[in-house]
């Protein structure tokens, strides 16, 4: 399987399905800290991410803002003190497409950086 991190993210005009419970499972490993929830009827994978305090939670939403300018694919960000939640799907087709799984796996990564100093 090819390394998600590795991947960039291809734009979705619509028009295609979700990706199925089976093809979920099949990218889930290469993010394995997400949970998959439903809401509103819609698939989304979701991560939330700890820190000392606000500002760094801050700091983090900013990196994680501009990798997704650069992935052209955009998360929910939810930013408190000391938490960052980032909820990723696919607006246009109501769902998940592998572009969330690749830019969460490229989050995790730049989590795993800043972990790291």
């Amino acid at each position: 399987m090819t390394d998600l991190r590795q991947s960039s993210c291809v734009p979705c005009r619509g028009g295609i399905p979700p990706l199925t419970p089976e093809e979920v499972a099949r990218l889930a490993p290469q993010a394995p800290a997400r949970r998959v929830i439903e809401q509103d009827g819609v698939a989304r994978i979701t991560r939330a991410f700890t820190f000392k305090d606000f500002r760094a939670a801050l700091a983090f939403a900013n990196q994680v803002g501009e990798l997704a300018e650069r992935e052209q694919h955009h998360p929910d960000l939810h930013v408190a003190w000391g938490k960052v939640v980032v909820e990723t799907w696919t607006h246009k087709i109501k769902g998940l497409h592998t572009n969330d799984f690749i830019l969460a796996a490229k989050i995790d990564a730049l989590f795993e950086e800043v972990r790291r100093g």
